[in-house]
């Protein structure tokens, strides 16, 4: 019920200024959290694991790791598993072969420390080709 018939109402008035703020905002807000692609400095080969095997390659370099982070590299333990004497024992396994693929085999046990140990060394003796020894569900 109108009681007022002579008078008429006005159209709500929409102010857009305030609006556009809060979607420049968002717009920062959404531009600083989103994370960018990160560049890798190592290509690894993930084998799959299931097919046939492998061919063995002349070239090879073997780092093995046992359950307790221990380092065999080509069947001879390592002193210590500091990235360093690592990457010491690594140069002297792969210095007479050319470009060498390493080939990390880890029990899965191994603490995910002692693989990040030997890809860090043989990054820094910039060996990037890489690949992680898996076996089959049959063996």
């Amino acid at each position: 019920m109108n009681l007022r018939p002579g008078r008429r109402r006005n159209p709500p008035d929409l102010n857009l200024t305030p609006l556009i703020d809060v979607v420049f905002l968002l717009l920062i807000f959404f531009m600083v959290s989103t994370t960018f692609s990160r560049e890798a400095e190592l290509t690894i080969e993930l084998p799959e694991a299931e097919g046939e095997q492998a061919v063995v390659e002349r070239d090879v370099v073997e780092i093995v790791i046992d359950t307790s982070g221990q380092f065999y590299i080509n069947g001879q333990q390592v002193v210590s598993t500091h990235v360093e004497v690592v990457r010491r024992a690594l140069r002297e396994a792969g210095q007479a072969l050319n470009d060498p693929r390493i080939v990390i085999s880890a029990d899965r046990n191994t603490p995910h420390q002692a693989v990040v140990t030997a890809m860090d060394a043989a990054r820094q003796l910039g060996y990037v080709n890489l690949t992680f020894a898996t076996r089959t569900g049959n063996e």
